[in-house]
């Protein structure tokens, strides 16, 4: 694979090495705690800011600003305005985007060549929210009741949303919690992940210059053992909104118990990515490696689990194998690089131990398989694009998210037993089919037990359609109409007339 070369010292004006406040009730404060923690770029260890560190007395100011602003002068802004006031964000957005973009690849790793092209869903999502803001209605309803007796109902914010959101895609998961939240009229605090909440604070500052009124948007950082567990149990709080691991989802989920408060999860997933004999080969190999290899393999909905039909197996894995080894890895900031360091010394050590585990189960690595420690790489996290063949159903590669650049082949014969197979996993995120057979592909996507499947291609996705999980990789749905529901009450109004 290449490799590339030392990419000279530039500061970004946001990530020059100094200290970031929290955004509470509109203003920049300091923790209450005075704690701080630091971030760094992942591809060079270079300390890009230091950050408030909130914990559960920050989250209690920053609900109570949140309930503070829904209950009062928020609760009075009409539908218009809150669409003004998020096509202004996006106006906002769309200026300093190549800013925002370079923000994410320099705090968590993912190459201008990838934050870059979420200009159109960046934007795309935040137009959306803006047109579902004045489309939100509840509707009359014939009843069946004696008598004259008017029944209809009403759609309302759901109230206060705690919103969480992981390190692999800041500005876009960012876009993706508040924005539904300002369409309905809710208030939002959100806890960016403790390894890239440079976006977050970022956005914040755009939210206050669009004019969206103080307790509106807080963003309080912080570390998810304190800040997040001190979210997700708050009693104020009336959703949680929350996007990472499934362990963390589980806890999550019992913590809502408390106010028995709403809650929606995006989590991790083990996507099978099934590629037949008569598919398009030569658009199904990048197609197929990309699903794996793009930010690093950082995606919930990775196709990490790549079924190959038996007569072309070899064929077809080995180009893919091949294709890995041609990426250029590095630093992210030199934009002809396709794959770039992971995010953490954590996750870093997590995808290792995957290796060594795969080699040792007697997965075979036909590209890859290694870390990357010589001369410009050695500073950071990188490890080498991986495709493992030889691979069965039972190994912990094949059963485990390993959220890292890591292919387990799997070779398959008869479809029946294909689909059980494809199935056989906690997680129902993503998946894909490789056909050029149309009846195959409807056949196939119906059968998969999982949130999205993607036929001849992987990883579409458009802010009107939505996408969540099945089985252990959660529930509730983000984008789309379904999106919006989330964030509203239904209420039901009986009026006797006579």
């Amino acid at each position: 694979m290449a490799v590339t070369e030392a990419i000279p010292l530039t500061r970004h004006p946001f990530a020059d090495g100094s200290y970031k406040k929290m955004l509470i009730d509109g203003q920049w404060v300091d923790a209450a705690s005075g704690k701080r923690f630091e971030t760094h770029n992942p591809a060079t260890g270079e300390l890009l800011a230091s950050v408030a560190e909130g914990d559960a007395e920050d989250i209690n100011r920053a609900v109570a600003a949140a309930r503070r602003a829904f209950e009062g002068p928020w609760s009075k802004v009409k539908p218009y305005e809150r669409q003004m006031l998020l096509l202004k964000l996006a106006e906002l957005v769309e200026k300093h985007f190549d800013e925002l973009s370079a923000l994410d690849t320099v705090d968590m790793g993912a190459p201008l060549s990838r934050t870059r092209a979420y200009r159109g869903r960046a934007l795309g999502m935040l137009r959306y929210y803006a047109g579902q803001a004045t489309a939100i209605h509840g509707e009359t309803i014939e009843n069946s009741l004696p008598g004259e007796i008017f029944s209809y109902t009403l759609k309302e914010p759901v109230g206060v949303v705690g919103a969480i959101i992981p390190w692999n895609g800041p500005l876009t998961a960012t876009i993706w919690k508040i924005g539904p939240a300002i369409a309905t009229g809710c208030t939002v605090v959100l806890k960016p992940a403790e390894e890239a909440p440079l976006t977050s604070l970022r956005i914040a500052e755009l939210c206050l210059e669009a004019g969206i009124p103080a307790g509106v948007v807080n963003v309080v950082p912080g570390y998810g053992e304190t800040a997040g567990a001190a979210l997700a149990s708050h009693p104020d709080v009336d959703k949680v909104a929350f996007t990472g691991s499934h362990i963390t989802g589980q806890s999550i989920i019992r913590a809502s118990a408390g106010n028995l408060k709403r809650v929606s999860l995006e989590l991790g997933g083990k996507s099978p990515d099934i590629v037949f004999a008569d598919a398009d080969l030569d658009a199904a190999v990048p197609g197929a490696a990309m699903a794996v290899f793009a930010n690093s393999g950082q995606i919930c909905s990775a196709g990490t689990r790549l079924f190959v039909e038996s007569k072309i197996y070899d064929e077809f894995v080995g180009r893919v194998a091949e294709y890995g080894k041609q990426l250029k890895v590095g630093n992210g900031l030199d934009p002809n690089v396709q794959v770039g360091p992971l995010v953490s010394q954590q996750q870093y050590d997590r995808v290792s131990d995957y290796l060594a585990i795969g080699q040792k189960e007697g997965a075979r690595a036909l590209a890859g398989g290694g870390k990357l420690t010589e001369g410009a790489l050695a500073k950071g996290y990188f490890v080498q694009p991986t495709v493992f063949a030889n691979v069965a159903d039972t190994m912990r590669i094949a059963q485990e998210e390993i959220f890292g650049p890591v292919i387990s082949a799997i070779s398959f014969k008869d479809t029946d037993e294909l689909i059980k197979r494809a199935n056989a996993t906690m997680f129902g995120l993503g998946s894909g089919v490789w056909t050029t057979n149309v009846s195959k592909a409807h056949g196939i996507a119906r059968a998969l037990r999982a949130g999205s499947v993607w036929v001849n291609c992987y990883q579409a996705m458009d802010p009107a359609v939505p996408f969540g999980g099945y089985k252990m990789s959660g529930y509730g749905r983000e984008s789309g109409k379904q999106h919006v529901e989330e964030y509203l009450n239904v209420k039901a109004v009986w009026v006797k007339t006579a």
